[in-house]
């Protein structure tokens, strides 16, 4: 990896020399504009408005925008008095539980390569952060702008996340959220059965990206020449439910059925799952999606039990079964 750039960690009364990488790289397909007409590539100019020529990038100022048309106009001067941290040192301020840091606050993820000579220096500060399990607040200037860091420890490296101010984040202002809205035992009992029933460690390999991946099908199927068939048709979308507690069921349902069937393909779904009700009521019965034997659940409002599966209707005209009376027993007369 090439480096981006080249300073120190300052810690106390040490310096650690390193190396900084970018940690992550962006895979998106690229493109570039062209002439539909003849395929050439499109180039742009900086152009005035004013006079209408094309302006060299040394002629080039930065003006901020007072509104009204009003624009102030800063040179090299006017920013070179600003006060900015060296540019090659990152100023380790204190040290913090990692927990204690909003995710939301980073940014950018770069890695520290030591310097053969601050290896040492270097395996020190790391292992102190894994023994303290804190991370460092540091301060560091990169393009010409001062940025807010932590140090943490990812493998054998240190990471340098650069971190957001605070006056740059948001916060949520939706008025809907501040009406009291209440749940009840019974949907939030649901709704933490639909979470268990999708729980699972995280293991960020088994996603990918499907619409890269079709896109370079595309890609490749045009440069051999060949089309490419009708495109898979989308996953219709989840009509609106009513019917909190009814949704709440169908999920847990089909995420039980779903995981059933990574273990058991033939056994997915084909067996009832009970769930206690909790009002003590009679279950609901809820149809399985293949046709199988109905899934019981409670009922909410503790309503009789009930069936969904569908039941072949007789046609117009088609006999009625019929049904072989059990003859009656005489009592038996005490003699």
């Amino acid at each position: 990896m090439r480096s981006i750039w080249t300073g120190a960690i300052s810690f106390g009364l040490v310096s650690i020399a390193v190396k900084l990488h970018a940690a992550t790289e962006e895979k998106h397909i690229r493109f570039h504009q062209i002439h539909a007409a003849d395929g050439s590539r499109i180039r742009y100019r900086r152009m005035c408005v004013e006079c209408g020529e094309e302006v060299d990038f040394a002629d080039v100022a930065k003006g901020y925008d007072l509104g009204g048309g009003d624009i102030v106009v800063l040179t090299d001067d006017d920013f070179a008095g600003l006060p900015l941290a060296s540019t090659h040192a990152i100023d380790v301020l204190e040290f913090v539980p990692a927990e204690q840091i909003d995710p939301i606050l980073y940014s950018h993820a770069y890695y520290l390569e030591p310097d053969a000579a601050a290896v040492k220096a270097y395996v020190l500060l790391r292992d102190c952060l894994i023994r303290t399990s804190r991370v460092a607040i540091v301060k560091v200037a990169l393009r010409q702008r001062e940025q807010l860091a932590t140090l943490r420890v990812r493998g054998k490296a240190l990471l340098l996340n650069t971190m957001l101010w605070p006056d740059e984040v948001r916060e949520p202002a939706y008025p809907a959220l501040d009406n009291r809205v209440e749940t009840r035992p019974a949907e939030l009992a649901m709704a933490s059965a639909l979470v268990e029933s999708m729980a699972t460690d995280f293991d960020p390999t088994q996603y990918t990206d499907n619409y890269r991946s079709a896109l370079q099908a595309v890609i490749e199927a045009k440069v051999a020449g060949r089309g490419l068939g009708g495109a898979e048709p989308e996953p219709a979308a989840p009509t609106a439910v009513a019917d909190l507690m009814a949704a709440l069921r169908a999920s847990v349902e089909r995420a039980r059925a779903a995981r059933a069937g990574s273990d058991d393909p033939a056994r997915a779904g084909s067996e009832p799952t009970a769930y206690a009700s909790p009002n003590g009521a009679e279950p609901t019965a809820y149809a399985s999606p293949n046709g199988a034997e109905p899934t019981a659940y409670a009922s909410p409002n503790g309503a009789e039990r009930s069936r969904s599966a569908s039941i072949p209707k007789r046609g117009k005209g088609a006999p009625a079964s019929k049904t072989k009376k059990a003859p009656k027993r005489r009592k038996a007369t005490a003699q």
